[in-house]
């Protein structure tokens, strides 16, 4: 456990000054070395992913996942070429802060007073080619079921930008080589009032860990005359395809 998390900060000192040149220079290579980075996290945590589907051809890019544990940033971030949108308390964790600004995190307050420029600079990093990974639950859930989603963080699928939509479906399925069940979740999925010290305490003296992403096929813009009926249609899809990857089956 306590190696693990050396290792993981070593990586990180060593990706730090890489990553920050690349943020200056223009290109994709910020956003591929950000990939390579959160591959050597999940290398050293022993978390393996299985991929259903081909990302999209198309930028910029919405991609619509579920979220139940600080591990999805992991798997995410080793998959999918883009910034994750994140509270602002997360500006303000010690060397997490760090690695999620040159990750180009985009941090959102909610504070109604903010709400107008916080979608400004998500439209703006649309528009200028970036995908955005975004969690429409709100926050995590225990792992067992995909909680509502709120149409109110699909108002980026209206961005001038006209950004097509993925869903992303991610569920952990092996725990050190055998199926996750109920009772293991907790262990994985970080929600409520867990603590993060702890939660990793837990999970860091997991051999292994397995988990199966789904790519659905990419949603064009316009594809849903309202932003309510996109957020179900996401929302069924994606709680669909985890009830099946949690019972065994290919969705």
């Amino acid at each position: 456990m306590v190696s693990r998390l050396l290792a993981v900060l070593l990586w990180t000192m060593l990706a730090m000054p890489v990553q920050a040149v690349l943020i200056a220079l223009p290109g994709l290579a910020k956003v591929r070395f950000a990939q390579t980075y959160w591959r050597g996290v999940a290398l050293i945590l022993g978390l393996r992913i299985t991929v259903i589907g081909e990302l999209a051809a198309h930028r910029p890019v919405l991609f619509i996942a579920n979220h139940c544990s600080w591990v999805d940033i992991v798997a995410l971030g080793s998959l999918l070429p883009g910034c994750f949108v994140a509270k602002a308390a997360i500006d303000h964790w010690p060397l997490i802060n760090w690695v999620a600004r040159l990750g180009r995190t985009v941090f959102v307050s909610r504070q109604r007073s903010r709400v107008g420029l916080e979608q400004n600079a998500l439209s703006a990093r649309l528009a200028a080619g970036d995908n955005i990974i975004l969690f429409p639950e709100g926050t995590t859930s225990d792992g067992a079921h995909v909680l509502p989603f709120s149409p109110a963080f699909l108002i980026l699928a209206d961005a001038p930008a006209r950004p097509f939509i993925q869903p992303v479906t991610l569920v952990y399925d092996r725990l050190d080589g055998l199926p996750v069940r109920r009772q293991n979740r907790p262990q994985i999925s970080w929600y409520g009032d867990m603590e993060l010290a702890p939660h990793y305490s837990q999970l860091g003296r997991v051999g292994s860990l397995h988990a199966t992403l789904v790519l659905d096929a990419p949603i064009p813009p316009g594809g849903y005359p309202n932003r309510k009926a996109l957020s179900a249609a996401l929302e069924a899809r994606l709680a669909g395809n985890a009830a099946a990857l949690r019972q065994g089956r290919t969705p």
